[in-house]
């Protein structure tokens, strides 16, 4: 399973990258606005550190626009990918892009219905929102689910990135799942390296080394 984070905070990307666990990684405006920088200089950075894909979002709502817009937005470099909303728009950029071999992400996927279409359209990758379906008291990882055993059947070359991912557990699970990509804020990315047992035996470990003789 691949990991992506989502954010456009270059310091918080420069430290999972770091790591060596980090393939890619997904922004949207609201991220992007959060670091105070304009958007060419955050993607710029961004570009420069992680050879991995980087989506970056559309914000035309007509898809004409968002066709330009993602001819313009490719010519950041070859890790470049188009996010592009889900809706009939949506799906005739992402049909003209696929065929201009530029890649897409459909984002702002709930159901099983909608990422059908985007990979019938051909998308690169789909995002289903999974946390924000937790939110208004629907299980989000059951779409994903769905979502892997439809693709499967048919054999849809579109990958399944797993969004809006708020905790852990979300991570595991759809692992079991067999998503290809889970895409995690820093927050998770952090949580899912501690454990209290992993504290306890390094703490012991350095009391330990204490005790021997010099």
């Amino acid at each position: 399973m691949k990991i992506f984070i989502d954010s456009a905070d270059i310091n918080e990307i420069r430290e999972v990258h770091s790591w060596g666990i980090l393939d890619g990684v997904t922004t949207n405006p609201t991220l992007i606005a959060k670091t105070g920088k304009k958007f060419d200089t955050c993607i710029r950075e961004i570009v420069e550190l992680v050879k991995g894909p980087i989506s970056v979002e559309v914000i035309s709502s007509d898809w004409e626009g968002m066709v330009k817009e993602a001819r313009e937005l490719a010519k950041y470099g070859e890790w470049i990918t188009i996010k592009i909303p889900m809706s009939k728009d949506g799906l005739k950029a992402v049909k003209i892009l696929s065929e201009e071999k530029i890649k897409t992400n459909m984002t702002l996927v709930f159901s099983p219905n909608q990422a059908i279409l985007a990979a019938k359209a051909g998308a690169t990758f789909v995002s289903p929102f999974v946390g924000r379906l937790d939110d208004i008291s629907h299980f989000g990882m059951e779409i994903i689910s769905d979502i892997v055993q439809i693709y499967k059947n048919y054999n849809f070359k579109t990958e399944i990135i797993v969004a809006s991912v708020r905790n852990p557990l979300h991570v595991v699970t759809a692992g079991k799942l067999g998503a290809h990509i889970v895409t995690c804020p820093y927050q998770v990315l952090e949580l899912m390296i501690k454990h209290p047992l992993t504290d306890i035996g390094i703490k012991k470990f350095l009391e330990d080394y204490q005790k021997i003789p010099k």
